[in-house]
C-alpha cells in the first residue's frame, strides 16, 4: 500500500440507536391526544476522517459523546444508519458477516473492562488459541502454541500461565491478555477502546508502553478511545475531538495542545492539571447540557458556547480547514469572530 493512502476512511457517519422500548413505552398523551413516539439516541452524526498507516489516531471527549460508538461502528461491529466506512481502499459498511471474516483479522478491538472482555469460563490457552485457530485453519496446534508463547512473552505474561483462567490475574495482567488476543491474528488495524481507564494509575503507564512498543514492533495502527488528554498527549499523531456525536476539532497534537482553537476543545484542554502553572483559570461552561436523544439545532455545542450568535442557533457548522491542516468545525471562528 501507497503510505500516502489511508488504512482507514470513514465518510458522514450516522449511527441512531431505538430505546423506545414496547408499544406502551411509546405511547404519550399530548394535548389531549394520545400519541405514538419513539426515543432515538443520535451517537454519531455526519462523522468523517482518516488514518494513515502507522498513524494512532485518538478520539476525544467526555462520556456520552459517541467515542465508543464510533469505535465499534468502524469495525463493522455495529451496522451504521449512513455514511461510509472504507478499509484498505475497500467499503466494508455493507458487507455482511461472511464478507467480513478476511477483514477480521486485520481488524481488532481492545476493551475498555479487561473484567468482562475475556470469558471466565475458557483458560487463557484457549482465549489466545481460538481466534489464531480460527482465522489459520491449516495451522497446527503445535505451531499456534509457539506463537502464543510468543506473543505472551511479548506482552508480558509469562506463558507458563496459560492454563490459569482470567479470575486467577491482576487487571493489569488481564489487559496484556486481551492485547495479546488482539495480536495474535496479526492485525494491521487496532481499535483501543479506553483500555486503560480501568486500571490502576500505576500499571496505566506499563500498558501504554506496551502499545507503542507493539506499534513499533509491527506496524499497528491504533484508533485510540479516550477521555485523558495526558494519555493523547503522550500516545497520539492526530486527535479528533468529539461532542455529542459530532468532530468539533481535528489537529495534530502537537498543535491542538499548544494551540486549540474550537470553545470546547479550549475548555477540555483548560481542565488539565499544570503542576507550577500559571496560565489562566479553568474555563467554566455554562448554560444547559443537551443530550443526544434531544440535539439542539444549529451547533449541538451552542448552548454552553461563550461565543454563541444567531447563525449558530440555526445552522450546522462543518468542519472548515484552517492552518497546519487543522479542522474546525466553528461558525465564530469561520467568520473571526474569535
Amino acid at each position: 500500500m501507497n503510505v500516502t493512502t489511508p488504512l482507514v476512511e470513514v465518510h458522514n457517519l450516522i449511527k441512531h440507536f431505538d430505546i423506545s422500548g414496547g408499544l406502551l413505552e411509546q405511547l404519550r398523551l399530548e394535548k389531549m391526544h394520545i400519541t405514538r413516539k419513539k426515543t432515538i439516541v443520535h451517537a454519531l452524526n455526519d462523522v468523517s476522517f482518516s488514518i494513515s498507516p502507522g498513524e494512532t489516531f485518538s478520539v476525544v471527549g467526555e462520556s456520552g459523546c459517541g467515542k465508543s460508538t464510533l469505535g465499534r461502528a468502524v469495525l463493522r461491529l455495529y451496522p451504521v444508519d449512513g455514511g461510509r466506512v472504507i478499509y484498505s481502499g475497500d467499503r466494508i459498511d455493507t458487507k455482511n458477516a461472511r464478507e467480513m471474516l478476511p477483514y477480521r483479522r486485520k481488524m481488532q478491538m481492545v476493551f475498555q473492562d479487561p473484567y468482562a472482555s475475556l470469558n471466565p469460563r475458557m483458560k487463557v490457552e484457549q482465549i489466545l488459541l481460538e481466534p489464531m485457530l480460527f482465522h489459520n485453519p491449516g495451522m497446527s496446534l503445535a505451531e499456534a502454541k509457539d506463537k502464543m508463547a510468543a506473543v505472551m512473552e511479548q506482552v508480558g505474561v509469562d506463558p507458563g500461565w496459560a492454563s490459569r483462567y482470567p479470575h486467577e490475574f491482576s487487571g493489569g495482567q488481564r489487559q496484556r491478555i486481551s492485547i495479546a488476543r488482539a495480536l495474535m491474528v496479526e492485525p494491521e488495524f487496532i481499535v483501543a477502546d479506553e483500555p486503560i481507564s480501568a486500571l490502576d494509575v500505576s500499571i496505566q503507564a506499563q500498558i501504554l508502553n506496551l502499545f507503542m512498543d507493539a506499534q513499533e514492533m509491527r506496524g499497528l495502527t491504533y484508533l485510540f478511545i479516550t477521555h485523558d488528554m495526558s494519555v493523547v498527549k503522550h500516545i497520539s499523531t492526530r486527535v479528533a475531538v468529539m461532542y455529542l456525536g459530532t468532530i468539533c476539532e481535528l489537529a495534530r497534537t502537537d498543535d491542538l495542545f499548544r494551540a486549540p482553537r474550537h470553545p470546547y476543545t479550549q475548555a477540555l484542554l483548560s481542565a488539565i492539571p499544570v503542576l507550577g502553572s500559571k496560565r489562566a483559570a479553568h474555563i467554566k461552561l455554562k448554560g444547559e447540557v443537551p443530550t443526544p436523544i434531544e440535539l439542539p439545532p444549529g451547533c449541538v455545542f451552542h448552548k454552553r458556547c461563550p461565543h454563541v450568535f444567531a447563525r449558530c442557533t440555526a445552522e450546522v457548522p462543518r468542519l472548515c480547514r484552517h492552518d497546519s491542516g487543522r479542522l474546525v468545525a466553528c461558525h465564530a471562528i469561520e467568520e473571526g469572530r474569535i
